[in-house]
Parts: structure tokens; C-alpha cells; sequence
């Protein structure tokens, strides 16, 4: 099973990924978290933020997440995938799909921005940012709907989803 969380850069996605993996984990299943940002920095060459870039990235993610998904394993992908096609093509890999959208409204992404993105993409003509100059195509229906990365409700409903799934050995 994959789990996609996508929404605005800051919007919550990784906290939220990583809340769902430590429940997961204290339920004694198997997941791991390929957290967008972190497969970046791992890839080399580093790939770059251009239109054709992105699409090779996020077909790269989706690939891994599939071969990953494929070994029994649930994989959380906390990425932004701005636009739908990047989330559709990455649903037609794996049989088990659940997208999530961390919906947080761009002010709010900005305040929380530790690594200063917003402010970078602000100064700069043409930055290429999600939400900013490039467009963020929202889920129309989201399996899951999670008001920031804190949502708790959210992580139950995608847990039980996981449960529905395939419940736990021995369960």
C-alpha cells in the first residue's frame, strides 16, 4: 500500500507521515517514509526544479514507492506532487492507494517555513515554488482530508484504512 500525503510546501505533510508511521510501527507493522525532501538530497545527481525535472523526479518517487510497496511494506510518501498528473500516474503503480491532502492555507505554510522557502521564492522573479508562482493543483477527493499535520482524526482514518487493507498477522 502506498500512502501519498501531498499539500503545500510546510504544510504538515512529513509531520503527518511520520505521526501515521509511529503508529503503524507501535501496531507492529512494517513501513517506511520516503519523505520527498530526503529523497532529493539521497539522489545523485541532485535532481533540479525545473518543469522537466519534477517530472522525473516524482516518476522516480512513485517507481520506489511501488518497488517498496511491493515487498509487503507500507510506504508513506510525504511529497508536494503539485500536480494532479504527478498523483495519477503514481496511483496506476500500485494496487493499494490512499492520497491524503494536507490542506493548509499558504499563510500558515509560510509562518512555519524553518527552511525559508517562501521567503526565497518571495525575493526571488520566478522561483518555481508550489503555491507561489507555480500552480498547486488541489485533490478534488482526497481519500483523506487532514487540516494541518497535527490532524489526529486524519491519522486514525488513514490507520483504519491501512487496517481495512490488510490487517495486521496474527489480527
Amino acid at each position: 500500500m502506498v500512502i501519498w500525503f501531498t499539500g503545500l510546501p510546510s504544510s504538515g505533510k512529513s509531520t503527518l507521515a511520520e505521526k501515521v508511521a509511529d503508529r503503524l510501527r507501535s501496531g507492529g507493522r512494517t513501513c517506511v517514509v520516503l519523505d520527498g525532501d530526503a529523497v532529493r538530497a539521497a539522489l545523485v545527481p541532485a535532481p533540479g526544479y525545473t518543469p522537466q525535472a519534477r517530472d522525473a523526479f516524482y516518476a522516480t518517487l512513485a517507481r520506489l514507492a511501488a518497488l517498496i510497496s511491493a515487498q509487503g511494506v507500507v510506504v508513506l510518501v510525504p511529497a508536494t506532487a503539485h500536480l494532479k498528473r504527478y498523483r495519477e500516474e503514481a496511483r496506476t503503480l500500485v494496487p493499494a492507494w490512499v492520497e491524503v491532502y494536507v490542506r493548509t492555507d499558504l499563510e500558515e505554510c509560510r509562518r512555519r517555513d524553518a527552511r525559508k522557502l517562501y521567503a526565497a521564492a518571495q525575493s526571488a522573479n520566478a522561483s518555481g515554488m508550489p503555491g507561489v508562482d507555480v500552480e498547486y493543483q488541489i485533490p478534488e477527493a482526497p481519500d483523506v482530508l487532514a487540516e494541518g499535520g497535527h490532524d489526529a482524526a486524519a491519522v486514525e482514518a488513514i490507520v483504519r484504512r491501512v487496517e481495512l487493507h490488510a490487517p495486521a498477522r496474527g489480527g
